[in-house]
């Protein structure tokens, strides 16, 4: 298994990257302000418009470390990453999958089954760890309904019908969200999502997880071959990575979601992390990011054994495996795409 690295995150919108020998420097108004060496790690990661030199792109590109550019409020902007590493008989695979809605609905239905299971297991361990802080019986329904809908999904060979599965699975699964707030509720509610712009502090905080999640994922597909921009689910929209979005769909419970209601819960975001533009948007402080990029890392590395390979790995790593076994599924080494479902 692949070792998980470091990814430095740049927060300051006015800080320039440069390249010196093997180290990345950090330049803000012309001052040396950091300096880290190149080799521990894997991607970085800079929000803001300043930009980085020619010359560190090229570096990166050649050692495989990919360089993501977000805004501000961690919407992407562009990714510089190096050659194809994957094989032309892989790539051309997934190609001809994609072109074909049929095809795609056998692979694509996995990713599904996956976000719905675990959607579901989030519910039910709800209801073991907080039995007097939301309401069970709802939740028990709740759960039922979403093992209905995976049995639908099981032999679901349509992408429209597919979706309409996934949709009204999500509907079930978000109505109990806001009871999952057991802390902070006051300042942090949730009654749908909203995008672009997010409209609540939690939505703002998953809008950026669902942000770092989909780099992650991109990075980890292009790693082992494929095309992250090609997808099964999602089809192809010029600067969008379809086939991330594909694979994080079983990841954004387990990992994003639990990971937005801990810092919550744990109150390490509070009010006080936000602001409201004129426009209603709510957008984190440059102190929550940190705050939340320095937990999302620590994250990272704590380990968990996969449910599939029975392996010891990071939840960083989990994009990877994912990503990994899609490979040996799409080259023929596995009779179907195994989704990660996590209990």
């Amino acid at each position: 298994m692949r070792k998980l690295l470091n990814t430095l995150f740049i927060t300051q919108p006015d800080v320039y990257l440069s390249l010196d020998g093997d180290n990345v420097v950090l330049l803000k108004e012309s001052k040396k302000i950091g300096r880290l060496p190149l080799h521990n790690l894997e991607s970085i990661v800079a929000f803001g418009y300043t930009g980085a030199s020619p010359a560190l792109m090229g570096y990166c590109a050649d050692k495989n470390i990919s360089i993501t550019f977000l805004t501000m409020n961690g919407r992407f902007l562009a990714r510089v990453i190096g050659k194809s590493r994957g094989n032309v008989i892989l790539r051309k695979k997934q190609y001809r999958i994609s072109d074909d809605e049929f095809s795609s609905a056998t692979v694509a239905r996995n990713f599904i089954l996956g976000k719905v299971f675990n959607s579901k297991w989030i519910l039910e361990r709800m209801t073991r760890d907080h039995t007097l802080r939301v309401n069970v019986e709802q939740f028990k329904d709740t759960s039922q309904q979403l093992s209905s809908i995976l049995q639908s999904i099981r032999t679901c060979d349509d992408l429209d019908n597919l979706r309409g599965w996934e949709g009204q699975a999500a509907i079930n699964y978000y109505k109990h969200f806001n009871q999952m707030i057991l802390q902070q509720n006051d300042n942090f509610y949730f009654h749908g999502r909203s995008r672009r712009p997010p409209l609540d502090n939690v939505n703002a905080m998953l809008s950026f997880a669902y942000t770092l999640l989909a780099n992650d994922t991109a990075a980890a597909l292009e790693t082992v071959g494929l095309d992250a921009y090609v997808g099964f689910l999602h089809r192809e929209r010029p600067g969008r990575a379809s086939l991330a979005l594909d694979v994080m769909e079983e990841l954004r419970g387990v990992v994003a979601d639990k990971f937005v209601l801990s810092l919550i819960n744990k109150k390490v975001i509070n009010k006080n992390h936000f602001y409201k533009k004129q426009n209603g948007a709510v957008i984190m402080t440059d102190d929550a990011r940190k705050k939340f990029l320095s937990a999302w890392q620590k994250k990272k590395q704590e380990k968990l054994t996969h449910p599939y390979l029975k392996e010891k790995i990071t939840w960083g790593l989990v994009p990877y495996a994912q990503s990994l076994l899609l490979a040996r599924f799409l080259r023929g080494d596995l009779d179907e795409y195994p989704p990660f479902m996590w209990k």
